[in-house]
């Protein structure tokens, strides 16, 4: 029997898993705030620099199935120790950019393929194979809220750095704090399947991956689960990249902007840990239509409703809770109904239908603004995407596939 070091521990995965995922997506959720100063520096206007940090989102998605791929093959260690390298490299590249090709080549390509390496898939695939099997859909919420805890602390930290030094000091900032996720990787490296290789891939599942991959394009409910992440992408990624702008737009101050955004981590750790509760009990899809719900009224109520710094923060606060909720739910659902065997690879595909719906809501919104002076068109189409995610998501057959028993490793 294999000795395991203290940090190998299943405890020490899940905070590790939450530490690294604290950081990767907190760093990720301050782009927003950089963006006005970035374009007083250089003179490169909203959209270009929206369309860069929407062309990370698409990047993001399209390179995480195959980081999946490869992670569930030979082991996410290596992906995930280049993700932390990638992740320090842009935000450095992004701090000195002056010009839209650096600009492009730091926050859109580096990071793009940064938190691919080191995002949810492969770090709760890691969580997933840990976890107890009663306590999975608890885990995955708990170190899925630990990327609100970064988006807590790390937001309104980069704002201040922003206002007492500079954009770039906060850049450079960031981009040490993302190298910690090398160091981490000891903890959720997944050595069964680097070090056994084929056998302990057999010991897990005797299903292969190409076998997976058409089980599952073949399932109606993973199709429904990629579209309505579709949606959860482009939310997530039209506020954090512009709710920020369009407060000041209101006659607001950037700090409401930035308190704003710490507010939505703040309340999504909450959020995160309640959903991942809540998956444990009750139907899973069923909590994320009444998510998508919520989250279409709760934006409609703040577009009727006054502009006021309280009026930010309640909105702030209440859509946060809805943030990222939806992630122990979804991935939950992927392994619930697939099993964990290749849930980075599974989730990776579904995470890039929620990376597609990122780039239209980040490039939405600065076109919005650059075209017509508004964002508000943008948050119609949000309504109209959490009414139809709400539709989506509750017709999805959630029973987990049944298949031949696993044949043990010789």
């Amino acid at each position: 029997m294999r000795f395991e070091p203290w940090y190998r521990q299943p405890i020490f995965v899940l905070i590790a898993a939450g530490v690294i995922l604290g950081l990767g997506m907190g760093v990720r959720q301050t782009f927003g705030l950089f963006i006005q100063p970035m374009s007083a520096a250089t003179g490169l206007s909203v959209a270009s620099i929206s369309l860069a940090i929407a062309f990370q989102n698409l990047l993001w998605g399209a390179v995480t199935p195959l980081v999946g791929m490869a992670a569930d093959r030979y082991g996410n260690g290596p992906f995930l120790v280049l993700g932390g390298f990638l992740y320090a490299s842009g935000m450095a590249v992004t701090a000195y950019a002056d010009s839209l090709f650096l600009v492009h080549l730091g926050s859109g390509v580096l990071v793009g393929f940064a938190v691919a390496a080191a995002g949810f898939p492969l770090v709760l695939a890691a969580v997933a194979r840990a976890a107890p099997d009663e306590q999975r859909s608890t885990w995955l919420g708990i170190a899925s809220a630990g990327g609100s805890v970064g988006q807590f602390l790390l937001l309104p930290g980069a704002q201040s750095l922003i206002s007492a030094f500079d954009y770039q000091i906060a850049l450079l900032v960031l981009a040490a704090l993302s190298f910690l996720i090398v160091p981490l990787t000891a903890s959720v490296a997944d050595r069964r399947l680097r070090e056994g290789g084929e056998k302990a891939a057999v010991a897990l599942s005797s299903q292969s991956m190409t076998a997976a991959l058409s089980e599952a394009g073949a399932h109606r409910g993973y199709l429904l689960l990629t579209a309505g992440f579709f949606v959860c992408g482009f939310h997530v990624s039209f506020m954090t990249t512009h709710l920020p702008g369009y407060i000041v737009s209101c006659n607001l101050s950037a700090e409401t902007g930035a308190i704003a955004l710490g507010l939505i981590g703040f309340f999504n750790i909450l959020g995160g840990l309640l959903a991942g509760w809540l998956g444990g009990r009750y139907r899973k899809k069923y909590l994320l239509s009444y998510i998508y719900l919520a989250r279409a009224v709760a934006i409609a109520l703040f577009l009727i409703g006054p502009k006021t710094d309280w009026a930010v923060w309640m909105f702030s606060s209440a859509f946060g809770f809805l943030w990222l909720s939806t992630v122990p739910l979804t991935s939950g659902l992927v392994a619930q109904i697939f099993g964990p065997r290749y849930m980075a690879t599974l989730f990776g595909i579904v995470m890039m239908g929620h990376q597609v719906g990122a780039f239209f809501g980040a490039w939405l919104g600065g076109l919005s603004v650059d075209l017509l002076g508004s964002y508000d068109p943008v948050w119609y189409i949000s309504i109209l995407l959490g009414l139809l995610a709400a539709a989506l998501h509750w017709p999805i057959a959630d029973r987990p596939i049944e298949r031949p028993a696993a044949v043990p490793a010789q």
